[in-house]
């Protein structure tokens, strides 16, 4: 059984008091927020998690949310949206976001991807074995216990998921790894039409860590294949 705390941001009640249901279901204590505002003053109080976050919310919506979120914490968020065109979850992903469900959702499938979240922070947060804690690649050091990451000693700020999939590219150096691979190994769950959030997260982590992304050093992309981070 899971244990956490999940902060809860959407501007309907009925939402939240849904979510608080199948979330206490799985004993994880949940905090509850209207819009982005209240969401953040409570982010600056309290210990949160994983976040789920709704996309449309007067004062300030879920997007811009996000970006103040990422801005100084880690935490695994989760979107919501009723929108369910591609441009909008790419949005979503593109500003921090680590996962994106739309509405309607099952709420069974939002508490499967909500433990796939925590399973992978739990993960995250164990200490490896202390030979197997610093990878460095060409100038790329990557610290599994902080999750420290940096470029020719440049700090580099990778969201939970961004650095999942680094460290999975890392650890497989020289090795390629299918889209489907690096979904099913930092998701932890089944690989479905998930394409375009896989490529988005590449995307984003080329932006932090490469001089020049359109010319790669660390993550090379093997067409029709997948991807890899040479030796």
């Amino acid at each position: 059984m899971f244990n956490g705390i999940v902060l809860v941001v959407d501007d309907e009640e009925e939402i939240r008091d849904l979510l608080e249901i199948y979330l206490t279901g799985e004993n994880l204590e949940v905090i509850k927020a209207k819009d982005g505002i209240e969401a953040l003053n409570i982010l600056k109080e309290r210990h949160v998690d994983l976040i789920i976050l709704d996309v449309m919310m007067p004062q300030m919506d879920g997007i811009r949310a996000c970006i103040k979120i990422r801005e100084e914490k880690d935490i695994p968020i989760i979107m919501l949206s009723a929108k369910s065109e591609d441009v909008d979850k790419i949005l979503g992903l593109n500003n921090g976001a680590d996962d994106y469900v739309t509405k309607p959702f099952n709420p069974l499938e939002l508490m499967a991807r909500v433990k796939s979240q925590l399973r992978r922070l739990k993960r995250l947060n164990k200490q490896d074995e202390p030979d197997n804690d610093q990878i460095i690649i060409n100038g790329l050091s990557i610290n599994t216990i902080t999750r420290e990451v940096s470029v020719d000693g440049r700090q580099v700020r990778l969201t939970p998921i961004e650095f999942s999939i680094l460290e999975l590219l890392a650890r497989n150096k020289g090795r390629v790894m299918s889209i489907e691979n690096i979904y099913t190994n930092v998701w932890n769950e089944p690989f479905y039409n998930s394409d375009n959030t896989v490529a988005v997260h590449i995307r984003n982590i080329r932006e932090k860590i490469e001089i020049n992304p359109r010319e790669p050093k660390y993550i090379k992309v093997i067409w029709g294949v997948g991807y890899k981070i040479e030796k």
